[in-house]
């Protein structure tokens, strides 16, 4: 394990808005030249750091704890209500009225809650849901355990219409839902999603918006009938995520998950289940995941929406117009005039994906995504690859063999992103864009397609090199 050593003493330029360091911001990373640089984090999509309110929050709790719902102690009072609060400003978050019709169900991540409401929605296998090609595979695989999908394409570059999707519910059978996205964790791309959601009840559908993308960045929507997201996304990195949706939907039939705390009444043969959202949260709750998102909502909301979106749009448009000023790279997405998330996805040519992020990680000390982000079907489409190029990396995965995996980078700045750290990633991308030879010989691992420097600087020996999985599977 790195000794987590911190040292700055470089000047940070921040974009409009915004100016807060998380936890973790500027911790010292070894790389292959024996310098240790402050860690620039451009991965947010995947995952942020804390908020320093989130982590104190968590400490001053944690004497506290106890189980919630079933306990007399005080500290068992002192936890439910705790739990509770999260869960009402979880609601409000999502746009809902307190004392409303709308529950908020406390799951581990967006994931969960889809598979979750997948099955409480009590779909028969020839039901159709509508969904998209843009979407998250946690939006397209949970479906299609349950039930036909029937999907929005999308042009090359990433986006759709609202006409797009209204010939997906125009035809039929009428779908029993249409689930889609918030925002692209690919390219950042934002749908017009209210009016997606305002055409889809015009024809009775209803709307399942994945807002894990979308709600560290802009008010999640509204109107849409079920929305999730995921605390490790907004600066609560302690597995916990949220679904809310109609009371109604969770009242009849069995729960996702059968077990203690769910029940008013067990015999051997016979059971009684309890009122939701306790009904949807069987065994002991991650009391400490929801303290930690009702922080990071209340400093979300604390910040404004206005602030959060000026530091975005001055962050977007320095990285996309940036990356797509360097030569021999190809930015992926929407056009420079099409507002998104500060979120750049980007091949250069003539190199791997996975070799481009790992330069930037061994000689920078920049950390990014790359491979296909848990949304194959969209990237691949982003890339333009036929169906025989798919096919050829698809036979190479079956033999075990992922050094031809197709992909990109991906570069996602969050609230403690400066211009400074655009600046050191456009230089960094240049460089290895231009030709610059590396300084040491990287090798490439045949069953997970990473690639690893050569050499013996420290943290990147051949005994450092633990990891067991590909960083681009997904």
């Amino acid at each position: 394990m790195p000794c987590h050593r911190t040292r700055d003493s470089g000047k940070h330029v921040y974009a409009a808005g915004i100016d807060i360091a998380l936890v973790g911001d500027h911790v010292l990373v070894p790389c292959i030249d024996g310098r240790e640089r402050p860690y620039v984090n451009l991965d947010s999509a995947a995952s942020t750091n804390a908020l320093p309110a989130v982590a104190r929050a968590v400490e001053a709790f944690l004497p506290w704890y106890s189980s919630v719902h079933r306990g007399a102690g005080y500290k068992s009072r002192f936890a439910t209500t705790a739990y509770e609060e999260a869960r009402a400003s979880a609601l409000s978050f999502a746009g809902r009225v307190a004392g409303g019709t709308d529950i908020a169900i406390i799951v581990r991540n967006t994931t969960e809650a889809i598979n979750h409401l997948a099955y409480r929605l009590r779909l028969d296998p020839h039901d159709v849901i509508a969904t998209t090609v843009v979407e998250h595979h946690a939006n397209l695989l949970p479906w299609a355990r349950v039930c036909e999908r029937r999907f929005v394409p999308c042009s090359l570059d990433g986006t759709f219409s609202v006409e797009d999707v209204v010939v997906a519910l125009d035809a039929n059978p009428r779908p029993r839902l249409l689930a889609i996205t918030g925002a692209s964790n690919v390219t950042g791309w934002l749908p017009p999603i209210d009016d997606i959601v305002a055409a889809a009840h015009e024809r009775g559908v209803p709307v399942f918006v994945d807002g894990a993308q979308l709600a560290p960045h802009r008010a999640l929507p509204a109107d849409a009938d079920y929305v999730a997201w995921s605390g490790h996304k907004m600066y609560a990195p302690f597995g916990s995520g949220m679904l809310v949706g109609p009371r109604a939907t969770f009242t009849e039939g069995d729960p996702f998950l059968a077990g203690g705390g769910a029940v008013d009444l067990v015999d051997l043969d016979e059971v009684a289940w309890t009122d939701p959202p306790e009904r949807e949260e069987a065994g002991s709750p991650n009391v400490l995941g929801a303290v930690a998102l009702r922080v990071a909502i209340d400093a979300l909301t604390g910040y404004g929406w206005d602030a959060i979106t000026a530091h975005d749009d001055a962050l977007a448009q320095q990285l996309r117009r940036g990356l797509a000023a360097v030569p021999g790279l190809r930015l992926l997405g929407p056009g420079l005039d099409v507002d998104t998330l500060p979120i750049a996805t980007f091949v250069i040519d003539g190199l791997s994906h996975a070799l481009v992020a790992a330069r930037l990680s061994a000689e920078y000390g920049i950390g990014v995504r790359h491979g296909c982000f848990c949304a194959h079907p969209y990237l691949m489409r982003l890339l333009d690859l036929s169906d025989e190029e798919i096919a050829s990396y698809r036979d190479d995965v079956l033999r075990g063999d992922r050094r031809s995996v197709p992909g990109a980078i991906r570069a996602s700045a969050g609230l403690s992103t400066t211009v400074t750290d655009i600046d050191g990633l456009l230089r960094a991308v240049t460089e290895i864009a231009s030709g610059a030879p590396a300084p040491v010989e990287y090798t490439q691992d045949p069953n997970t397609g990473d690639y690893w420097p050569e050499g013996d600087a420290p943290g990147w020996t051949a005994t450092d090199r633990t990891l067991g999985a590909s960083c681009a599977r997904g």
